[in-house]
């Protein structure tokens, strides 16, 4: 199992695809965008599959979300799906995705065996998507949401980031939109994630600010008992359901104490915090070994060898979530923002 020093139990594996998007919000990177990282770097779809493979059947994760960047600009994802669904025990797939291309694929991953999708999608006013984005999809990222809902990739989850003097004023007609839809509405803190550095807690709209514009009309009551565990989300019903909405308050009300999360990012590092400093390179084990392909060629040596290697792999990812610290330290004087922008971590 993937424990830490906290009692923690790591079952939740997120996986970055890809580093790269095809929009430009303005809480994770430039206009411009970012230096992309090299095609060398990034793993390719064996070494994914098989590291979801070595997580789940040696380490004990259930649950995997493939992300990115944008996820869906990995050309290989439908088969990376259906290769992990094909796992035993199988994990539970999920992708969290912009929405962009959505439309098209959306049958074949339900077909590969991905189970849900989460899409980002922080406004229902086209402009304002603009503004936020600085591209003008709004329609492309509807019409995905669509094409999920009828895929079957359900409960279809959209997550909304408010940012102050764009769309803080939005939450209840997000609200609304999503009920209508039938979508289930979570809305995400802004993090100490982008990439120019530029986040302040004084511009960050509060998860009590959202809840406080949503209760101007509707009346919220926690769903089942309030406890979240280790869901980052605290869920409430809205006018006594069946409608939830949840607010995710990474910053103002963390939810590191129950974390049950590793990450992978798309160049083969294992991170145990979203807001770690420090990384393990699984990459580098996996392109040591005689070969490097990460693929047995089916002999008995070669098979021996290859689960040798993923025993040695397991063991450094052991090691990396051992090493974890007990919270993000956002509200610690002495905090630094983790090197990497969020699109190059994975969300």
């Amino acid at each position: 199992m993937l424990l830490d020093t906290y009692g923690r139990t790591a079952t939740d594996l997120r996986v970055s695809l890809t580093d790269r998007c095809n929009l430009r919000c303005t809480y994770c990177m430039p206009e411009e965008g970012l230096d992309w990282l090299k095609k060398s770097t990034l793993l390719t779809d064996d070494e994914i599959v098989r590291l979801v493979r070595i997580a789940v059947t040696h380490l004990g994760v259930r649950e995997v979300r493939f992300t990115g960047g944008e996820p869906l600009l990995r050309p290989g994802l439908v088969s990376i799906v259906e290769r992990c669904a094909a796992l035993e025990p199988r994990p539970e797939l999920s992708l969290t995705t912009n929405g962009i291309g959505l439309e098209k694929v959306a049958p074949a991953l339900r077909d590969a065996g991905l189970d849900r999708v989460n899409v980002s999608l922080d406004t229902v006013d086209p402009e304002t998507f603009h503004r936020l984005t600085r591209r003008r999809r709004h329609d492309d990222v509807l019409r995905g949401l669509a094409a999920a809902r009828a895929a079957g990739l359900t409960p279809v989850k959209v997550n909304s980031v408010l940012m102050r003097g764009i769309n803080d004023d939005q939450a209840p007609d997000l609200l609304a939109w999503a009920m209508e839809h039938d979508y289930e509405l979570r809305f995400i803190e802004q993090m100490p994630l982008d990439a120019q550095h530029g986040w302040t807690r004084r511009d960050m709209v509060t998860a009590e600010e959202i809840l406080t514009s949503l209760h101007t009309r509707w009346t919220l009551t926690p769903e089942g008992d309030g406890e979240r565990g280790s869901a980052p989300a605290e869920r409430w019903l809205v006018d006594g359901g069946p409608h939830r909405v949840g607010v995710i308050g990474s910053v103002t009300r963390p939810f590191c104490g129950a974390c049950d999360r590793t990450r992978l990012t798309a160049d083969g590092q294992v991170r145990n915090c979203l807001f770690a400093r420090e990384e393990t390179d699984l990459r580098a084990a996996l392109r040591a070994e005689p070969g490097a392909s990460g693929e047995s060629d089916g002999s008995d040596d070669s098979a021996a060898a290859s689960a040798a290697g993923d025993l040695r792999v397991a063991e450094l990812w052991r090691t990396a979530m051992w090493g974890k610290k007990a919270g993000s330290g956002i509200d610690d004087p002495t905090f630094l923002q983790p090197p990497r922008p969020m699109s190059a971590i994975g969300g």
